[in-house]
């Protein structure tokens, strides 16, 4: 497989390509923004990944998640997606944590050994603690914010998380982070300025009235490809 990166090595360079085989990623979230994100990441050369999801394929991924095929669904994603993973590269190292990160259980997670943390998390709760924590290292960390809701690709933008704007699920994000503990330093979000016309519906899921956002796959791997792009340029310049 002397080929296999051989496109990587041309476009960013040997000592990018060496640089990205020894980074050590941790990201939190594999659904429809993340498992792109851990595609191009692996694609592109980056060997050491921790991923971090508790959740199963169900049949209504399938229309925006990569891991998400008729045959996977029941499998737990992070496990799929390692499968997949490793099928591109044999010698990549992931480390699957089949479980949700937590308030609770962040102190299992330690942040400050990785080199790059990657945000995907949908809970807000989660959300505003990995942040939290994840500011105090000195990693690279980047977060995704809104990807449901949206059509148009276009205006899928990356700005510092204090600057993201038409984005309901960041400004939430700012209003609870402002009654507490505030992020260590700002840190990269990819999100879109499209100003939803959407809404989400109310649907029953296992048993109870849920509200559900309907997405596209179309900018939730566009979400994904994003960040990664964003993981691969910072390390290509070091």
């Amino acid at each position: 497989m002397e080929d296999q990166f051989l496109r990587v090595e041309m476009m960013l360079g040997k000592q990018a390509l060496e640089r990205f085989a020894s980074v050590k990623i941790i990201q939190f979230g594999v659904g429809g923004v993340g498992s792109w994100c851990l595609e191009s990441l692996v694609r592109t050369g980056f060997s050491h990944i921790t991923i971090v999801d508790f959740d199963e394929v169900v049949a209504s991924n399938i229309n925006r998640q990569l891991p998400a095929t008729t045959k996977t669904v029941g499998m737990k994603k992070a496990d799929a997606l390692a499968e997949r993973m490793r099928e591109i590269n044999p010698d990549v190292e992931i480390i699957v944590r089949n479980e949700m990160y937590s308030e609770e259980n962040a102190y299992t997670f330690p942040l400050a050994e990785y080199d790059a943390i990657i945000d995907c998390i949908d809970s807000v709760q989660c959300k505003m603690h990995l942040i939290r924590e994840a500011t105090k290292t000195e990693a690279f960390f980047i977060s995704s914010m809104g990807a449901a809701l949206k059509i148009d690709p276009l205006q899928i933008r990356v700005d510092d998380f204090w600057n993201v704007h038409n984005d309901l699920f960041a400004r939430r994000l700012r209003k609870n982070l402002r009654k507490g503990e505030l992020p260590a330093k700002s840190f990269p979000c990819v999100y879109s300025t499209e100003q939803a016309a959407y809404e989400s519906q109310l649907m029953l899921v296992d048993g109870k009235n849920k509200r559900v956002n309907g997405s596209l796959a179309h900018v939730t791997a566009i979400f994904g490809f994003t960040i990664a792009g964003e993981v691969c340029k910072h390390f290509s310049v070091k």
